[in-house]
């Protein structure tokens, strides 16, 4: 008896284009504060971010379903999802611009400058995901689309430091990028910030040195980053004056503090043991915070399912699957990061779910060396109170199927 198959879908296809509601966002707030004047009307980006997207997120729940492996090389190849994420860098620049006009108007009280930096902040932060999403192909075009996408936040070196250095290292404690237990996030920033970038300059250098070449030339991969956000500033400067610099220094800072606080969540606590022979073991998927909340992985291309993107980096966003295996968070990234920013709420989320993910072996965990005594004393205390044992975790990468 013959029984035809229904071949698999994205049902998710319609609402990819979602993500590039962010960039649209400020051109809303534009219109509200131009038709009202209200100087709250530049608050409309975070607040959508960071307040509406999370109660969506809640109220929707998760997508664990995974694409079938035969239908993984149509989805790669489909240039639908390659054109998403190229859209979101035009939107990113005319939201920039249309910021600096207002910003060079001079008409803003304080409560207004500060939604336009923090708008335009969340803006071009989120863009740094495209860029991460661009970064990891081997196509030359996407890999320069990733840094024009970086550069007005300044941070084009993340384009050397992510994808050769942190995906080296990831959850180990050499990786300025992962976040160790019982560290507050206002002590990882400036751990990462300026690990990230002499890191970056580091392996760059590096690289021209085993060629017995000079690293000053526009061929380095940070230098040439760098080069086009001093570019871009001075275009910006001369079409709108010098006092926009401040407005574009100030919205970097909040852009790439926001890639930083994910950078924190995604790989709090974790570790990669040692090995027999002294070397860490390969990345799998228990070394990354997951999250399948679907509204916040539509609007983030897929980052949060971090396991199988630090697995297989070449694997595009529409493929990425969830496992077993990996960790999850309590929430969405949208929430998470609000929460990182709160070391007492944080800490009440997620300090518990590390010590559980490795069964309450300190030891296993990458740990902030300030927090050990503490949290070896929250340890003893719980290891004495009846039924406080916590919950095994699966012990290797199982893939969930299809369908959930």
């Amino acid at each position: 008896m013959r029984t035809d198959t229904v071949p698999w879908r994205d049902t998710r296809k319609p609402l990819w284009p979602l993500a590039l509601l962010v960039p649209a966002l400020p051109f809303a707030g534009w219109s509200l504060w131009h038709a009202g004047g209200s100087a709250w009307a530049w608050w409309l980006t975070p607040a959508v971010v960071f307040g509406l997207i999370p109660l969506v997120d809640l109220w929707i729940g998760d997508d664990r379903e995974n694409p079938p492996e035969e239908a993984v090389p149509a989805l790669q190849a489909d240039g639908y999802y390659r054109w998403l994420t190229y859209l979101y860098l035009p939107a990113q620049y005319a939201a920039l611009v249309l910021c600096c006009a207002v910003w060079a108007g001079g008409r803003l009280s304080w409560v207004a400058a500060a939604g336009l930096v923090a708008t335009v902040g969340v803006v071009d932060g989120i863009a740094i995901n495209t860029a991460h999403e661009l970064g990891h192909k081997r196509e030359r075009a996407e890999r320069w689309l990733s840094k024009i996408a970086l550069a007005p936040t300044g941070y084009g070196h993340f384009f050397v430091e992510h994808n050769r250095g942190h995906h080296t290292r990831v959850a180990t404690p050499e990786d300025p990028a992962s976040s160790r237990l019982g560290e507050t996030f206002w002590a990882f920033w400036p751990r990462t910030v300026l690990g990230s970038l002499r890191s970056a300059w580091r392996l760059e250098t590096a690289r021209f040195r085993l060629r017995g070449r000079s690293p000053w030339t526009w061929r380095n991969e940070v230098l040439n980053a760098w080069a086009m956000t001093v570019a871009l500033y001075a275009v910006l400067a001369v079409a709108f004056g010098p006092g926009v610099l401040v407005f574009l220094v100030l919205q970097a800072v909040v852009g790439f503090s926001l890639l930083e606080a994910v950078n924190y969540l995604e790989h709090y606590g974790l570790a990669r043991q040692r090995t027999a022979a002294g070397r860490y073991e390969k990345v799998d998927p228990r070394h990354s915070w997951n999250s399948d909340r679907t509204v916040t992985n539509v609007f983030l291309f897929q980052l949060q399912r971090h396991s199988d993107h630090h697995a297989n980096p070449l694997r595009r966003y529409q493929t990425l699957r969830s496992f077993d295996a990996s960790p999850q968070l309590p929430a969405g990234y949208a929430t998470m990061v609000v929460a990182a920013l709160v070391p007492p709420l944080w800490r009440r989320l997620m300090d518990h779910r590390v010590l559980a993910h490795y069964r309450g072996d300190l030891s296993a965990a990458n740990v902030h060396p300030p927090a050990r005594a503490r949290l070896a004393r929250r340890l003893s205390r719980a290891g004495s109170a009846p039924g406080s044992a916590p919950a095994p975790r699966p012990a290797g990468p199982t893939r969930r199927s299809a369908g959930g």
